[in-house]
């Protein structure tokens, strides 16, 4: 959805027509609230938002598949290391650069 020039309101003129801006939002229109020029707030409907956050979650779980997936075959492939020896190696050079 585009965002045209009259989405773009004042704080002040915001804080006086907030009613008729929430009745607006609430029929599909989304409101940038600008402060000093700049824009500072969006007024969206809070359907949206929850649509806005799903999508969020759905990405985030999609990363994790992606990264597991990645984990699982490099684990087919061998590139696999010791936990102890690994942890051990990092603690040997924390130390080393502590004391150099």
């Amino acid at each position: 959805m585009a965002i045209s020039a009259c989405d773009v309101i004042p704080l002040s003129q915001a804080r006086a027509n907030l009613s008729e801006l929430a009745d607006q939002v609430r029929a599909g229109a989304e409101k940038i609230i600008t402060k000093n020029g700049e824009s500072y707030v969006a007024l969206i409907d809070s359907q949206r938002l929850d649509y806005y956050h799903q999508l969020e979650r759905e990405r985030i779980h999609l990363l994790l598949i992606d990264d597991a997936s990645k984990g699982l075959a490099d684990v087919a492939a061998g590139k696999v290391k010791d936990a102890h020896s690994t942890l051990f190696a990092i603690k040997r050079r924390r130390a080393a650069k502590a004391a150099g």
